[in-house]
């Protein structure tokens, strides 16, 4: 399939030509737009002679409209125009200011312009002055002032209490940050904090002396030993062979021999 297709203008097409232009679009522009609305067709000799007439007649008007449109943009230029819309205290209005709102301002003016010829330079949510551009062609372009107003006095206390962007969107502002509290002062303590400092700071030389004396070192008693770990080991190997059997002669004494009647000690018989 071709990208592009040539085809025959049999109305005036916006940006694109006048009745009887043959004039090459994208093949999806033609098949979605421009003919099934009837705007174009396949060219051929007979429909551009049958369309000579209307096609002298749209070049009449064409240069007519580029007349009006030179005088239009000679009247816009330096135009100032004001709008009252309703806000809040903090100029921020209940809608926004579109721009098929700005022409309908200008056509009650006497300035016949269309809303998609106007430019906004962003979205208009506040109150305050912004710069339009208007362009009716590529040549043709002009820029005005737009001055925003509220229908109603603003309290510009409140106003300044808040700050906003210029699309009209809160700047929120972080919070300050507390101040440490301020140390009391000496004088200011309370009496159990005083008290305590007192005995504190007392001097060494005020405090009482007793009559007691300090022990030498070579009275005091001997620190034991700790034991060390080969005296650990050993120790557990001795409870080790006892719990084999393996204990001495000290450990278990040899039991006494029986005794005889008249509780006397001899030998048998």
């Amino acid at each position: 399939m071709k990208k592009n297709v040539r085809l025959l203008l049999v109305e005036n097409v916006d940006n694109l030509g006048i009745i009887g232009d043959v004039v090459t679009v994208r093949t999806g522009y033609a098949r979605n737009f421009l003919l099934p609305r009837g705007f174009a067709t396949s060219p051929s000799e007979e429909l551009l002679a049958g369309l000579a007439a209307r096609r002298a007649e749209a070049q009449r008007e064409l240069a007519a409209l580029r007349k009006q449109r030179e005088d239009l943009v000679k009247r816009l230029v330096g135009l100032e125009m004001t709008v009252e819309r309703s806000c809040n205290d903090q100029g921020i209005l209940y809608g926004s200011v579109s721009q098929h709102d700005l022409a309908q301002a200008l056509t009650s003016q006497g300035y016949a312009v269309k809303a998609r010829e106007i430019r906004l330079p962003q979205v208009i949510k506040r109150t305050g002055d912004y710069d339009l551009h208007v362009k009716l062609d590529n040549d043709l372009h002009a820029d005005i002032r737009l001055h925003v107003k509220a229908d109603r006095v603003i309290h510009t206390d409140a106003r300044d209490e808040m700050e906003f962007d210029n699309e009209g969107n809160l700047i929120e502002r972080k919070p300050k940050a507390e101040k440490p509290a301020a140390e009391a002062k000496p004088d200011e303590k309370a009496p159990e904090t005083a008290d305590a400092a007192a005995k504190t700071d007392k001097p060494r030389a005020d405090r009482p002396k007793t009559d007691r004396p300090r022990p030498d070192k070579a009275d005091r008693p001997a620190k034991k030993d700790k034991p060390t770990r080969a005296s650990a080991f050993e120790a557990l190997a001795v409870e080790t062979t006892k719990g084999w059997g393996f204990a001495g002669k000290s450990d278990n004494p040899a039991p006494d021999a029986a005794p005889t009647k008249g509780g006397k000690k001899g030998k048998k018989g």
